[in-house]
């Protein structure tokens, strides 16, 4: 059937466009579903297939159907993506920061400071596998795959300098 449909959607025969939306629309929709709002999906759907029809005599009959929607289906969401516009609240809307006025206490830059001085200390080791952790954001076995290093390894040096940095910060042992 597929190959029937695919020869009658590229001749242009009417019902084609039809059959191709029963037996494709799905595959379309899910794969949009990745990109696009929810709410939006069906509309960006019908333009894929529209899009199909009016270019139908550039679709090659034998190449596969699914994957050349598929290609519309990525560009149209992409297009769809960037001419929305991004939802902003004028500057009026949005409420004071409560109990700072936006510049930073001169307590925290001394912690700051003093934290960055402690870290300066650590092996290196230890230092790299804490800032990838606390400042990178990674897991422990996001952190073992980047070093390229057992995980085991990983908690060791974060377990170790965590210590370490307690010590150096005085910080009170529990």
């Amino acid at each position: 059937m597929d190959d029937t449909l695919n020869a009658r959607l590229a001749a242009g025969e009417a019902d084609a466009l039809g059959e191709c939306y029963r037996a494709h629309a799905v595959l379309v929709r899910g794969y949009l579903r990745r990109f696009v709002p929810e709410q939006e999906v069906d509309d960006v759907v019908q333009i894929v297939f529209a899009e199909a029809w009016r270019s139908r005599l550039r679709f090659d009959p034998d190449r596969s159907l699914p994957a050349w929607l598929l290609g519309i289906a990525h560009k149209r969401a992409v297009d769809h993506l960037r001419a929305r516009r991004p939802a902003t609240l004028p500057l009026s809307a949005v409420p004071d920061a409560t109990g700072c006025d936006g510049r930073v206490a001169g307590e925290e830059l001394a912690v700051r400071e003093e934290i960055h001085a402690a870290m300066a200390r650590l092996p290196v080791a230890q230092r790299q596998a804490i800032e990838l952790a606390y400042y990178g954001e990674f897991t422990q076995r996001e952190i073992a795959e980047r070093l390229r290093v057992p995980l085991g390894t990983v908690k060791a040096r974060t377990t170790r300098g965590l210590h370490r940095l307690s010590v150096l910060l005085g910080a009170p042992r529990s």
